[in-house]
């Protein structure tokens, strides 16, 4: 099993979400974050005073899925995402040793 873990932009959830069901995957964790990478932020304008926003606001998309289904999956987020503009985001895989599913008590994929 894998996690993936991705954090993109707030606008493209809607998109992500959608090719992630495309793709066959039922369940997902969206988590609201902030941050930065490369782009490291921006200045604004507030009341004739500059300031920085360092952090920018980010979504974080959890997905645990069979191994059968990662590739696919990280196809799928990184179409949905993808503007071509700085600040897209991130993947990031991990393994899974097990999953279970506390209402039933199933392990591993059956879990998921």
């Amino acid at each position: 099993m894998k996690k993936i873990e991705a954090i993109v932009k707030p606008f493209k959830l809607d998109e992500v979400k959608e090719a992630l069901q495309e793709v066959g995957l039922q369940g997902i964790t969206v988590t609201e974050a902030k941050g930065f990478g490369r782009q490291k932020g921006h200045t604004e304008l507030y009341r004739g005073a500059e300031y920085v926003v360092d952090f920018l606001p980010k979504v974080k998309v959890e997905v645990v899925c069979p191994d059968a289904l990662a590739e696919k999956a990280i196809e799928a987020i990184r179409n949905a995402a993808q503007t071509g503009r700085i600040g897209d985001g991130k993947i990031f895989v991990y393994s899974i040793e097990q999953a279970i599913r506390i209402r039933t008590g199933e392990f591993g994929d059956d879990a998921l």
